[in-house]
C-alpha cells in the first residue's frame, strides 16, 4: 500500500496537474469559450435519436457516458478529497469541470472524426485511434488501449465495487461477499448484451439515479440553510490559503487542495482522462461537433453539478473536522435526514456504482479489441465480472491509488494529442458551429466520405 501511495504521490505532482488543467485552460481559449453553447448541447442530447451514421443515439451514448462517469466519484470521491485536501479542494474540483467541459468537447469531436467501422459493422472509436489516423502514431495509440484496458479494472470495476460493499455492510450490516455476488450477477446480466443493452439500461437508470441523489443533498441543505454562507466561505478560504488542523482533521495546505481536488475531479468528470469519447464515437451524429457538444455536458452534470452538490453537503456538516475519510464521511453527513438519509445515500451510491461498471466495461473492451481484435472481447467481459466480486472485498486504500495511477498513465498520451491536434478541432468546430453557412439543415445527413474499416 505504501509503495502504490508513493507512486501515486509522485505521478499526482505538479507536472501532470499543470499538464491536465492547463489544457483545459488552452482548449477554453482556443474554442472561445465552448462552455458558452452549453444550452444548445443540453437540448440536443434530449433527443433520444440521433441523425446520421452510428450505432446508438445521442441520449443513449449521453447516458452511457454519464453511467461511467457520475459513480463512486462523486460521492466518496469527493469525501476522500475533502478529507485529504480540506475544504478548498471542493473548488478546485468545481473548476477542473468548467473548464473540462472544452477537453471533453475537443476529445469527442476527434474520437468522432477518426473513428472507425469494424467488420462486424460497428462504429468504434477513440484516442487510441485518434493517435493512429490522427498523429500517425500507432505506438502511442497502442499505449494509451492498454493503460485503459487496465484502468478500467480501477476507475470504472474495483473502487466501485469496494465503496458500495463497504457502505452497505456499515449501513445493513450484509457482508460484502453477499453485496458483490449480488453485482456481479446483474453485472454479468446486462454487459453481455453489448453497447445495445448497456446502453438501454443506463437510459432508464441515469435520469432516476441523478435526480434522486441531487434531491437528497437539495433537502439536506435546505435543513441546513443557514450554514452555507460559510461553508462557501470555508471553500474559498481552503482553496487559496489552505486549512488548519481542526479536530480530527490534520490540516492541509493549498497544494493539497490543487492535488486533491484536480486529481479527484478527474476520476469524477473524465475530462482528459479519453474515457467518454470511446462510447460518444459510437453515437449516430451528422458530423463530430453535434456529438461533442452533447459529450461535453456530462462533465456538467458530473462535476458543476453532482460534485459540487456532493461537496456542499459534506462541508457543510462539518463532520469532515473529525477525521472522517470516504464513505464514512458521505454516511455521517447523509445522517442528518432521520431514517431515510443513510438509505438515500446507500441507493444513490448503488445505482452509481453499477451504473459506471457497466459504462467502464464498454471503455474496456474496445480497448482490448484495439489491441487484440474482437475474440478477445468475450473473455474480457468474463473477466471483468470477476473483477467485480473481487473488488468487493479487496481494502479500499490500495484500490484508490491503483485507480489514482492508472488514470495518469491514460490522461498522458490523451492530453498530448489533444494539444498537438488543437488545429483539427478548431477547424471541425468552425467548420460546424461558427460559421453558420456550413450548418446542416435540420432532417439532413451529412456524409463525410467513407469511414476505414479496420
Amino acid at each position: 500500500m505504501k509503495i502504490l501511495s508513493s507512486i501515486s504521490d509522485i505521478i499526482w505532482g505538479w507536472p501532470l496537474i499543470l499538464l491536465l488543467f492547463g489544457t483545459h485552460i488552452f482548449l477554453t481559449i482556443r474554442l472561445k469559450g465552448i462552455q458558452k453553447y452549453l444550452g444548445q448541447a443540453i437540448r440536443l442530447s434530449l433527443a433520444k435519436t440521433g441523425e446520421g451514421r452510428g450505432d446508438v443515439g445521442h441520449f443513449g451514448a449521453l447516458t452511457t457516458a454519464l453511467a461511467a462517469t457520475i459513480g463512486t466519484g462523486n460521492i466518496v470521491g469527493v469525501a476522500t478529497a475533502v478529507a485529504m485536501g480540506g475544504p478548498g479542494a471542493v473548488l478546485w474540483m468545481w473548476l477542473t469541470g468548467v473548464f473540462g467541459i472544452a477537453t471533453k468537447y475537443a476529445e469527442a469531436v476527434l474520437s468522432i472524426k477518426y473513428r472507425i467501422k469494424t467488420h462486424k459493422g460497428h462504429f468504434a472509436g477513440g484516442p487510441m485511434y485518434v493517435m493512429q489516423l490522427g498523429l500517425k502514431s500507432k505506438w502511442m495509440g497502442v499505449c494509451f488501449a492498454a493503460f485503459t484496458a487496465v484502468a478500467a479494472f480501477g476507475i470504472g470495476n474495483t473502487v466501485q465495487a469496494n465503496s458500495i460493499a463497504t457502505l452497505v455492510q456499515e449501513t445493513f450490516h450484509i457482508s460484502p461477499w453477499v453485496s458483490g455476488l449480488v453485482m456481479t450477477f446483474f453485472t454479468a446480466l446486462v454487459i453481455l448484451g453489448g453497447i445495445q443493452s448497456i446502453s438501454k439500461v443506463c437510459e432508464m437508470l441515469v435520469p432516476f439515479m441523478a435526480i434522486s441523489y441531487c434531491g437528497g443533498c437539495l433537502i439536506i441543505l435546505c435543513m441546513h440553510w443557514q450554514g452555507i454562507p460559510h461553508t462557501l466561505n470555508v471553500i474559498l478560504s481552503g482553496a487559496f490559503h489552505g486549512q488548519a488542523a481542526l479536530g480530527g482533521f490534520v490540516g492541509a495546505g493549498i497544494r493539497d487542495a490543487i492535488r486533491y481536488g484536480v486529481a479527484r475531479g478527474l476520476f469524477s468528470n473524465e475530462s482528459g482522462l479519453g474515457s467518454a469519447p470511446i462510447v460518444a464515437a459510437a453515437a449516430k451524429t451528422k458530423n463530430p461537433v453535434e456529438q461533442a457538444l452533447v459529450s461535453s455536458t456530462g462533465t456538467f452534470w458530473d462535476t458543476v453539478v453532482v460534485c459540487a452538490m456532493t461537496g456542499l453537503v459534506l462541508v457543510n456538516s462539518g463532520e469532515w473536522i473529525h477525521g472522517l475519510n470516504g464513505a464514512t464521511l458521505t454516511k455521517a453527513a447523509f445522517a442528518d435526514i432521520p431514517v431515510v438519509g443513510p438509505v438515500i445515500l446507500c441507493t444513490g451510491l448503488l445505482t452509481f456504482v453499477f451504473s459506471t461498471i457497466l459504462g467502464w466495461s464498454y471503455y474496456g473492451e474496445r480497448a482490448i479489441e484495439y489491441l487484440f481484435g474482437h475474440r478477445s472481447v468475450l473473455p474480457y467481459r468474463w473477466l471483468w465480472v470477476a473483477a467485480v466480486m473481487v473488488g468487493s472485498v479487496v481494502t479500499m486504500p490500495a484500490v484508490w491509488a491503483f485507480a489514482d495511477i492508472a488514470n495518469a498513465f491514460m490522461a498522458l498520451p490523451n492530453l498530448i494529442s489533444l494539444i498537438l491536434l488543437n488545429g483539427v478541432i478548431v477547424n471541425e468546430t468552425r467548420k460546424h458551429l461558427w460559421d453558420p453557412r456550413r450548418l446542416v439543415p435540420r432532417g439532413r445527413t451529412v456524409v463525410r466520405g467513407p469511414v476505414p474499416v479496420i
